[in-house]
């Protein structure tokens, strides 16, 4: 979000910000478009239009795109573990219909990714898993069918230990009906998360198994998804307060955050008054390092001695 506000002071618009239309922009407009990418349909109206283009699509994004393709080529299937209304989700599940037969379906975490491992194995009716899925999949999508050769692929921000697992899930899951020879010719899976998602998920466990926290920061967008699950990870170990800026940090007392799974709210009682307390700082990919710094500032103004390691600043920091 700071960001962003920063390019809207700059004259910038947003086609997500009220009053926007795409449908008015034309041979004088330029178009940034997004590093999660945007639909197949999108670019084409854009292009139709006549609009300058200024492609920012991730590297990492693009290797998704590529095997989402060629999966719809080859006749699989693209089983996309992401969030379905999430931007970069719908670009990529946009890339599967680039063919006759591509299809895709959509995978929120373990639990919706259990639920098409049983369908897989033969378990639950075919109305109840279409009903389920029928906004998270391809026009038409039928899991008799679809379901017998599959292709994952995943949003670049999720949790890295979620799509691994997976993996493995389906692997296991199309094994069963299908045996291990028939493996090579119905179930295909590639790494495709982010790298700086990556680095950021690897220097968070290190974090936890190096020392000894009594409490984590997490700073970074609301709507960040490589954010919201680097709070995921710590929410199984101490308590951690997803924050979106230094103004969140009202008081020793008091903190605005945004829990793991709810809407924002204040907690109090969060940063002991007297007596020693180990914090840990971590932000999401997006994040500035200003606005690291700015949280570790503002810290040490709340009269806590911070102590910031030589490491990257998105790794670690103590107090």
């Amino acid at each position: 979000p700071h960001v962003n506000d920063k390019l809207r002071a700059l004259g910038i618009r947003f086609r997500s910000d009220p009053g926007e239309d795409v449908t008015r922009l034309g041979p004088g407009d330029v178009v940034i478009l997004p590093a999660f990418g945007v639909t197949i349909a999108m670019l084409e109206q854009l292009q139709s239009q006549g609009c300058t283009l200024v492609d920012t699509t991730c590297g990492s994004v693009l290797n998704v795109w590529k095997n989402v393709r060629r999966y719809a080529q080859d006749g699989f299937t693209s089983v996309i573990h992401g969030k379905v209304h999430h931007e970069e989700t719908r670009a990529t599940a946009s890339q599967a219909l680039q063919f006759p037969h591509g299809r895709y379906l959509v995978v929120l975490d373990r639990g919706e990714a259990q639920e098409v491992c049983d369908y897989v194995r033969g378990k639950g009716s075919r109305e109840a898993f279409v009903a389920k899925f029928s906004h998270a999949a391809s026009d038409g999508f039928d899991p008799d069918t679809d379901l017998g050769r599959i292709g994952l692929a995943n949003q670049t921000t999720m949790l890295m230990s979620e799509s691994v697992a997976i993996a493995d899930m389906l692997r296991d899951a199309m094994a069963d009906r299908f045996g291990e020879r028939e493996l090579p010719s119905r179930f295909r899976a590639f790494e495709t998360i982010c790298s700086a998602t990556q680095d950021r998920q690897d220097a968070v466990l290190a974090l936890l198994d190096q020392q000894q926290l009594d409490l984590m920061i997490v700073i970074g967008g609301y709507n960040s998804s490589n954010t919201c699950n680097l709070a995921r990870i710590f929410a199984e170990r101490l308590p951690p307060f997803h924050i979106a800026g230094t103004s969140a940090l009202v008081s020793t007392d008091e903190v605005r955050h945004r829990p793991v799974g709810g809407p924002e709210k204040v907690s109090t009682g969060w940063l002991p008054a007297a007596g020693s307390v180990t914090v840990g700082i971590t932000a999401g990919a997006s994040t500035p390092d200003v606005i690291v710094g700015q949280v570790i500032e503002r810290l040490a103004g709340l009269g806590a001695a911070v102590q910031v390691p030589p490491t990257d600043p998105h790794t670690e920091a103590q107090g």
